[in-house]
């Protein structure tokens, strides 16, 4: 009975967790922004703030938060480059721009330090479903403006990123 029991359960499981004949995957194809990606969408940033007149830092992460590119501006303030870095990470570990995740700075998320920072200037960067990454800016009078800069540097690969 002990047998019967046993091969039963076995057989449920056998067909429970893969159907006859379907082969199982076993890797997942990531997509990544390339290294000259990565660069055009922070200069872009760079550019849009030097237009008008405000030096910045831009940091450029990957879908893991890891930082892909760092820029900062030649007369932008030290303390704006790890910043940047922050705002980005945070961008895409939320999945969303700095200024829909300013409520969250008061949470206790805010305390562990985690890399965090919970305001304006940040875009994650998004084509065709795919989180491919983040833009964080710092530097501007205010993080409305940083994350306009940011914007500007998504824009400037978007419709490639859409294409593929």
């Amino acid at each position: 009975m002990n047998i019967k029991k046993i091969a039963l359960v076995s057989l449920f499981f056998l067909i429970s967790n893969n159907s006859f004949g379907e082969e199982e995957i076993l890797t997942q194809k990531v997509s990544r922004l390339t290294l000259n990606t990565a660069i055009k969408i922070a200069k872009a940033s760079i550019v849009a703030c030097e237009a008008k007149g405000i030096p910045i830092s831009v940091s450029v992460v990957d879908r893991n938060g890891i930082a892909q590119v760092q820029l900062r501006d030649t007369m932008a303030p030290p303390v704006s480059y790890p910043i940047s870095f922050k705002k980005a990470y945070t961008s895409v570990m939320f999945n969303a721009k700095g200024s829909q995740l300013t409520s969250q700075a008061s949470s206790p998320l805010q305390n562990l330090n985690l890399n965090l920072m919970f305001s304006a200037g940040s875009v994650p960067i998004k084509a065709g479903g795919v989180l491919y990454g983040a833009i964080g800016v710092s530097g501007a009078p205010s993080g409305k403006v940083d994350e306009e800069c940011a914007t500007k540097g998504l824009e400037a690969v978007l419709e490639d990123l859409e294409m593929m």
